[in-house]
């Protein structure tokens, strides 16, 4: 059976119980090498693949990710989807600790992380006006409903460079700008998602309030961990379901992000560059 669908664990979410037929595939990609192997089985009549996104152990910084690896990764196994698990810190009274959220919008604090796929003689520009996938959006708020989660659907996520904590200036100028949760790692895998033509989701699990809550003013790791425990558990719910809804065709905008979007004639293509990117561009340079 081939992998279609992937499965990014954020912190507390480093494994999926009901994954059965286990299977640890190591892959090599032209932007160096994922944070660790996936691990393949099969989830809800589906075939997947596991992916620790902080490797084994969390011993890499969010600013220390290889996202263009691990998305490449995903790419190179044959994925069409991606569910991403995260946790995150709330900017609203109403998005309590321990309920989900399924942002439709990323608002970018980052700094100097590469974000794409292209360069090097070889220039795309996709669409990125609505950075989740409709449908997915749509599957994993039906899977957290049916998983008894708190679910608030749509909001925008703040990445941030981190691995310090917001400052208090910060998360009240976030607040002010109308942001809804914050976190440290997922734009950059929405927009390499998307290159790849890989319909992608985060499922953002909310452990604090970030330090403009007076009752969160020091938000510290011990806090974060309690609900994170909490948080994995119900995530592990939540993915499941989600795999046991997607639907078996695409027909979103995700599929077909490369289309119209390759700005290099193939005759100026570097070889090597253009041999690299063969899984994302290939079909569109017959």
């Amino acid at each position: 059976m081939t992998v279609q669908i992937g499965i990014i664990g954020g912190s507390g979410l480093y494994d999926m119980p009901e994954l059965t037929d286990r299977e640890e595939v190591r892959v090599t990609t032209p932007f160096g090498d994922p944070s660790g192997p996936y691990l393949t089985g099969s989830l809800r009549g589906h075939r997947v693949a596991f992916l620790a996104r902080h490797g084994a152990g969390h011993r890499l910084t969010p600013s220390e990710l290889n996202f263009r690896a691990n998305i490449f990764g995903f790419k190179l196994l044959g994925v069409e989807r991606v569910f991403s698990a995260s946790a995150v810190g709330s900017l609203k009274h109403e998005y309590r600790p321990q309920d989900i959220v399924i942002p439709d919008q990323f608002f970018d604090r980052t700094k100097g992380r590469i974000s794409t796929f292209f360069g090097r003689g070889v220039v795309a520009h996709v669409s990125f006006a609505h950075p989740v996938c409709r449908v997915l959006s749509a599957v994993a708020g039906e899977a957290a409903r049916a998983a008894g989660a708190t679910v608030h659907e749509g909001g925008t996520y703040v990445c941030m460079e981190g691995p310090q904590f917001s400052t208090l200036a910060e998360s009240r100028l976030y607040r002010a700008w109308g942001m809804d949760v914050i976190g440290m790692t997922n734009l950059q895998e929405a927009k390499l998602a998307r290159e790849a033509e890989i319909c992608y989701v985060t499922i953002a699990l909310v452990t604090d309030y970030d330090c403009w809550h007076p009752d969160h003013d020091h938000v510290t790791v011990d806090m974060i961990v309690a609900n994170l425990i909490q948080n994995s558990r119900t995530a592990q719910r939540i993915v499941a379901e989600a795999i046991g809804r997607v639907p078996a065709a695409r027909d979103c905008e995700c599929a077909a992000a490369l289309k119209t979007a390759i700005i290099t004639a193939p005759a100026a293509m570097p070889a090597d560059v253009r041999g690299e990117l063969e899984p994302l561009i290939g079909k569109y340079l017959q």
